[in-house]
């Protein structure tokens, strides 16, 4: 088959760091760019926090080597987990953290199973993305593990926040 005979390759949907349209309107428009998202997990039976930029791309050791399904049964008996997705935006105070989600995620290393949803993580990472806070759906305990890592990360940025994440952190 000769060049000319090839199908046209579609442009799909592209992950890239940096403004993808600085200068030109052309190739790269409607690019995400993914550089100021963070991915944080709480381990929930440590109470303890841990960034892993692994989780961009499902490749997290918490998730390295499971197989995970929607159905909760497969991973019964495993440890739960908090994926927080985090965006930080600036105003003109400083840098400070606009979006914060939470997702759920159970992994049972002995079964080699796990639970969660990839849509909800997908569309949650998307609403980070967009400066929504929703973190309802967590515990108690987990969100105070939230709201300590958010601070002692840096004071400054929890200080610039809005009042809707103090709040929902309950501090």
């Amino acid at each position: 088959m000769s060049n000319n005979e090839k199908p046209k390759q579609k442009v799909g949907f592209t992950i890239i760091k940096d403004d993808p349209t600085d200068g030109h309107k052309g190739y790269g428009i409607g690019s995400l760019s993914l550089e100021n998202v963070s991915p944080l997990f709480i381990d929930v039976a440590e109470q303890e926090a841990f960034i892993d930029i692994g989780a961009m791309h499902a490749r997290s050791e918490v998730e390295r080597g499971i197989k995970f399904t929607t159905n909760r049964e497969d991973s019964a008996g495993g440890k739960d987990y908090w994926l927080i997705w985090i965006t930080i935006d600036f105003n003109p105070e400083g840098p400070y953290y606009a979006g914060v989600t939470a997702c759920e995620m159970v992994v049972n290393r002995e079964k080699r199973r796990g639970y969660k949803i990839l849509a909800d993580h997908v569309n949650r990472m998307d609403k980070s993305m967009k400066r929504r806070i929703l973190v309802d759906n967590m515990d108690a305990p987990s969100k105070r593990v939230l709201a300590e890592y958010l601070h002692s990360h840096n004071a400054e940025m929890w200080q610039r926040s809005s009042e809707q994440l103090h709040t929902e952190l309950d501090v």
